[in-house]
């Protein structure tokens, strides 16, 4: 599975040590045409390494999709692939749905941001992201027929 990212738009402010900034990058990224719960971590402590230097504050990951998540959740172990499994039983790929463009059951992807949200706020410390030790940034994508989507990256702090 390729994870192809790269930047396309950079914002930047220049913060003051007592004064808060905003800052935002998109990124492109190829999930491919299965599905997928691909690891995004990496792509979160690289743009916090650009971006929030010994800061505290919040990292907003947003995916603007309507077929796409972002959640955090375990990596590696099994655990990615049995929450697939799992969006896999509540959500069969059959013709059960209405919405019925794309490819059979393409309507269950655009059911899945109402169970994994489109976006993710997570603490940031001292530039760090506080994530609990097992826990990874997860883009979540069911829909095949679209195979490049956008991430943007938000730190306020």
């Amino acid at each position: 599975m390729a994870d192809h990212t790269h930047s396309r738009t950079t914002s930047h402010s220049t913060p003051t040590p007592t004064s808060t900034s905003f800052r935002t990058e998109t990124f492109d990224i190829t999930t491919g045409s299965q599905e997928v719960a691909l690891d995004i971590t990496d792509r979160c402590v690289r743009f916090l390494d650009e971006h929030a230097v010994g800061r505290d504050g919040l990292l907003n990951v947003f995916v603007p999709h309507a077929t796409a998540g972002i959640a955090v959740l375990e990596t590696g172990s099994g655990s990615d692939e049995d929450f697939l499994a799992t969006l896999r039983d509540l959500l069969p790929a059959d013709d059960r749905w209405r919405h019925r463009h794309g490819s059979p059951g393409h309507g269950r992807d655009h059911v899945v941001p109402a169970l994994v949200a489109p976006h993710a706020t997570l603490p940031v410390i001292d530039g760090q992201l506080a994530l609990g030790i097992w826990q990874s940034v997860v883009l979540v994508d069911t829909n095949g027929d679209n195979p490049h989507r956008t991430l943007r990256l938000s730190f306020l702090g």
